[in-house]
Protein backbone atom coordinates (compact mmCIF):
# COMPACT_ATOMS: atom_id res chain seq x y z
CA UNK A 1 0.00 0.00 0.00
CA UNK A 2 1.26 3.33 -0.84
CA UNK A 3 0.11 6.64 -0.20
CA UNK A 4 0.71 9.74 -1.75
CA UNK A 5 0.22 13.30 -0.83
CA UNK A 6 -2.47 15.59 -2.71
CA UNK A 7 -2.26 19.35 -2.17
CA UNK A 8 -5.69 19.04 0.05
CA UNK A 9 -5.81 15.87 1.47
CA UNK A 10 -3.90 12.25 1.96
CA UNK A 11 -5.41 9.59 -0.42
CA UNK A 12 -4.79 5.56 -0.81
CA UNK A 13 -3.60 4.30 -3.96
CA UNK A 14 -3.28 0.47 -3.84
CA UNK A 15 -0.22 -0.05 -5.92
CA UNK A 16 0.99 -3.44 -5.01
CA UNK A 17 -0.76 -5.87 -2.59
CA UNK A 18 0.42 -6.28 0.11
CA UNK A 19 -0.48 -9.16 2.93
CA UNK A 20 0.23 -9.31 6.60
CA UNK A 21 2.68 -11.58 7.47
CA UNK A 22 2.61 -12.82 11.20
CA UNK A 23 4.86 -16.51 10.44
CA UNK A 24 5.66 -18.08 7.60
CA UNK A 25 1.96 -20.14 7.68
CA UNK A 26 -0.32 -17.13 8.66
CA UNK A 27 -0.49 -14.81 6.35
CA UNK A 28 -3.43 -12.56 6.41
CA UNK A 29 -4.38 -10.99 2.62
CA UNK A 30 -4.52 -7.72 1.70
CA UNK A 31 -8.23 -7.59 -0.26
CA UNK A 32 -9.55 -9.37 3.71
CA UNK A 33 -8.77 -5.58 5.34
CA UNK A 34 -10.95 -2.78 4.74
CA UNK A 35 -9.74 1.14 5.97
CA UNK A 36 -12.06 4.28 6.31
CA UNK A 37 -10.20 7.36 7.37
CA UNK A 38 -11.69 9.83 9.93
CA UNK A 39 -10.78 13.00 11.71
CA UNK A 40 -8.57 12.40 14.63
CA UNK A 41 -8.51 14.23 17.65
CA UNK A 42 -5.53 15.22 19.94
CA UNK A 43 -2.66 17.49 18.24
CA UNK A 44 -2.74 18.13 14.98
CA UNK A 45 -2.44 22.20 15.31
CA UNK A 46 -4.20 23.07 11.30
CA UNK A 47 -4.85 20.14 10.36
CA UNK A 48 -6.67 18.25 12.99
CA UNK A 49 -10.38 19.53 11.58
CA UNK A 50 -9.12 19.17 8.11
CA UNK A 51 -7.47 16.20 7.62
CA UNK A 52 -9.08 12.63 7.93
CA UNK A 53 -5.74 10.73 9.78
CA UNK A 54 -7.43 8.25 12.18
CA UNK A 55 -7.10 5.04 10.29
CA UNK A 56 -10.34 2.17 10.83
CA UNK A 57 -9.35 -1.48 10.05
CA UNK A 58 -12.01 -3.54 9.53
CA UNK A 59 -11.63 -7.49 8.92
CA UNK A 60 -14.55 -10.21 8.81
CA UNK A 61 -12.45 -12.36 11.32
CA UNK A 62 -15.99 -14.39 11.71
CA UNK A 63 -16.18 -15.25 8.01
CA UNK A 64 -12.03 -15.58 7.86
CA UNK A 65 -10.96 -18.78 6.15
CA UNK A 66 -7.07 -17.55 5.99
CA UNK A 67 -6.27 -18.61 9.88
CA UNK A 68 -5.99 -22.20 11.12
CA UNK A 69 -9.54 -22.74 13.14
CA UNK A 70 -7.21 -23.07 16.36
CA UNK A 71 -5.66 -19.52 16.03
CA UNK A 72 -9.13 -18.29 14.92
CA UNK A 73 -11.09 -19.18 17.68
CA UNK A 74 -8.60 -17.98 20.26
CA UNK A 75 -7.98 -14.58 18.21
CA UNK A 76 -12.21 -14.13 18.73
CA UNK A 77 -11.89 -15.35 22.19
CA UNK A 78 -9.57 -13.11 23.39
CA UNK A 79 -10.41 -9.95 21.35
CA UNK A 80 -14.09 -10.43 21.95
CA UNK A 81 -14.66 -7.20 22.60
CA UNK A 82 -13.40 -5.29 19.34
CA UNK A 83 -15.30 -7.22 17.42
CA UNK A 84 -18.97 -5.87 16.43
CA UNK A 85 -22.15 -8.22 15.58
CA UNK A 86 -21.28 -8.25 11.86
CA UNK A 87 -18.39 -9.90 13.12
CA UNK A 88 -15.75 -7.73 11.86
CA UNK A 89 -12.66 -7.24 14.18
CA UNK A 90 -12.25 -3.06 14.60
CA UNK A 91 -8.82 -1.84 15.03
CA UNK A 92 -8.25 2.52 15.00
CA UNK A 93 -5.35 4.24 15.22
CA UNK A 94 -4.66 7.71 15.63
CA UNK A 95 -1.35 7.76 17.25
CA UNK A 96 0.63 9.93 14.80
CA UNK A 97 0.03 12.75 12.82
CA UNK A 98 -0.03 11.14 9.33
CA UNK A 99 -2.23 8.79 7.60
CA UNK A 100 0.24 6.23 6.46
CA UNK A 101 1.57 5.77 9.50
CA UNK A 102 -1.40 5.10 11.31
CA UNK A 103 -2.44 2.68 8.53
CA UNK A 104 1.16 1.71 9.40
CA UNK A 105 0.19 1.08 13.15
CA UNK A 106 -3.01 -0.62 12.67
CA UNK A 107 -1.61 -3.40 10.20
CA UNK A 108 1.21 -3.37 13.44
CA UNK A 109 -1.47 -4.31 15.85
CA UNK A 110 -3.84 -6.69 13.67
CA UNK A 111 -0.09 -8.67 13.37
CA UNK A 112 0.26 -8.52 17.04
CA UNK A 113 -3.16 -10.22 18.14
CA UNK A 114 -2.47 -12.96 15.44
CA UNK A 115 0.94 -13.81 16.71
CA UNK A 116 -0.54 -13.48 20.25
CA UNK A 117 -3.14 -16.10 19.23
CA UNK A 118 -0.64 -17.67 17.51
CA UNK A 119 0.74 -19.06 20.99
CA UNK A 120 -1.22 -21.91 22.41
CA UNK A 121 -2.00 -21.33 26.14
CA UNK A 122 -0.13 -23.47 28.70
CA UNK A 123 -1.89 -25.83 30.59
CA UNK A 124 -2.07 -25.85 34.32
CA UNK A 125 -0.06 -27.95 36.18
CA UNK A 126 -1.56 -29.13 39.18
CA UNK A 127 0.43 -28.26 42.44
CA UNK A 128 0.20 -28.67 46.02
CA UNK A 129 1.10 -26.28 49.36
CA UNK A 130 4.36 -27.25 50.78
CA UNK A 131 4.90 -28.39 54.41
CA UNK A 132 5.80 -25.23 55.56
CA UNK A 133 2.72 -23.55 54.02
CA UNK A 134 0.60 -25.87 55.90
CA UNK A 135 2.06 -25.63 59.26
CA UNK A 136 1.87 -21.65 58.84
CA UNK A 137 -1.20 -21.66 57.83
CA UNK A 138 -2.47 -24.13 60.60
CA UNK A 139 -0.44 -21.81 63.32
CA UNK A 140 -2.35 -18.62 61.79
CA UNK A 141 -6.00 -20.61 62.26
CA UNK A 142 -5.15 -21.73 65.79
CA UNK A 143 -3.94 -17.96 66.19
CA UNK A 144 -6.83 -16.57 65.30
CA UNK A 145 -9.15 -19.11 67.26
CA UNK A 146 -7.49 -18.38 70.32
CA UNK A 147 -8.06 -14.77 69.82
CA UNK A 148 -11.85 -14.81 69.07
CA UNK A 149 -11.73 -17.60 72.31
CA UNK A 150 -10.55 -14.79 74.17
CA UNK A 151 -12.76 -12.39 73.68
CA UNK A 152 -15.83 -14.51 74.29
CA UNK A 153 -17.80 -14.08 77.75
CA UNK A 154 -17.31 -17.31 79.99
CA UNK A 155 -20.57 -18.63 82.18
CA UNK A 156 -19.63 -15.78 84.99
CA UNK A 157 -19.83 -12.88 81.89
CA UNK A 158 -16.22 -12.68 82.69
CA UNK A 159 -13.96 -13.05 79.56
CA UNK A 160 -10.80 -13.31 81.87
CA UNK A 161 -10.93 -16.64 82.90
CA UNK A 162 -9.28 -18.37 79.47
Amino acid sequence: MRFRMTPCRLAVDRVEEETVFVHSFLVVPDAELHFAFARSSGAGGQNVNKVNTKALLRWAVAANRSLPEEIRRRLVERHRKKINAAGELMIDSERHRSQGMNVRDCLEKLRAMIASAAVPPTPRRKTRPGRAAVEKRLKQKGLRSRKKKLRRATNDGDASEL
